[in-house]
């Protein structure tokens, strides 16, 4: 059985939490105490010290990776970091794994080839590992038909990033009953059209230069003209929820009704290009709370 993460939890960047930092500190302490079942920190590094920290913070709140770039790390080390986490913080830590994008990993020396099966020979390695990363601890990053069946195959479940309800519906036909399946969504709490638009697009608009992401948006309809200029209103309407506490609601609903298990949040601010990567948008997650899990 997976880790359980709850039907809702946040999304946020692994390097913008400063455990030095009280505000940090106590912004992850509210997470839990308001009720969302996960935190998942996107780059997260696999020695998972990121995690132990926000985990030494909390009692109930899981923490989770989504996700470790398989790349840059060696599937023993990461084994070994989450039994030590593990120890700290039983049944707390889920380790979202994935094949990153093709840019992102040349840009640290890697050559991208074969990233299905770098993958499956990832996993082949956590198991043989030393301390091995157990399949209820670890969910694959997945939005194709071939890394969807390996998620649900040898692992927990699968965490797709940047897609719609209609893909959620698509991933859990593949994924088939029981594996888990939490996808991220988007969220700007802005009822003005071309400023939630605005927002979502210093958000989304950056994907929309990775392959990965494309490839998955024209399965589903999407053309050149859509992912031009930051993303077409019907591009960023698709992939970012925005209104009022009904509207973002209603969006989250329609992941679960399309299959999801648990839908992780990510709020999308206003704030300086500066800024946005280490925002802890603390009051957007206190207003959502009410909506989002009564």
């Amino acid at each position: 059985m997976a880790v359980a993460v709850g039907r809702v939890g946040v999304w946020m960047l692994a390097p913008a939490w400063d455990l030095d930092n009280a505000e940090h500190r106590e912004a992850v302490a509210e997470l839990d105490a308001l009720g969302y079942g996960a935190l998942w920190l996107g780059m997260a590094p696999g020695d998972l010290r990121v995690v132990q920290g926000l985990l030494e913070q909390t009692k109930k709140l899981v923490v989770a990776t989504g996700i470790i770039n398989i790349w840059t790390h060696e599937a023993a080390d990461i084994g070994a970091a989450y039994q030590r986490v593990d120890r700290v913080a039983p049944g707390r830590a889920l380790v979202g794994l994935g094949t990153s994008h093709a840019p992102l990993v040349e840009r640290a020396g890697q050559s991208y080839t074969k990233p299905f099966s770098k993958l499956r020979s990832f996993v082949d390695e956590l198991d043989a590992a030393p301390e091995p990363l157990p399949v209820q601890a670890r969910v694959l990053a997945a939005l194709g038909p071939k890394a969807l069946q390996l998620a649900g195959e040898r692992s927990a479940g699968a965490h797709p990033y940047l897609t719609t309800p209609e893909h959620t519906a698509w991933a859990r036909e593949v994924l088939g009953d029981g594996p888990l399946l939490a996808p991220e969504q988007k969220v700007v709490l802005e009822t003005d059209p071309d400023k939630a638009r605005e927002i979502g697009r210093a958000g989304a608009g950056p994907y929309l230069e990775l392959p990965n992401y494309l490839n998955n948006l024209r399965r589903l309809g999407y053309t050149d003209d859509d992912f031009a200029d930051g993303g077409s209103d019907r591009l960023i309407d698709a992939l970012v929820a925005w209104g009022d506490l009904d509207a973002i609601a209603e969006r989250v609903a329609a992941h679960h009704d399309a299959g999801a298990d648990h839908v992780a949040v990510q709020v999308l601010t206003d704030s300086s290009p500066q800024d946005r990567r280490s925002a802890v948008p603390r009051e957007q997650w206190r207003e959502l709370a009410p909506a989002l899990l009564g």
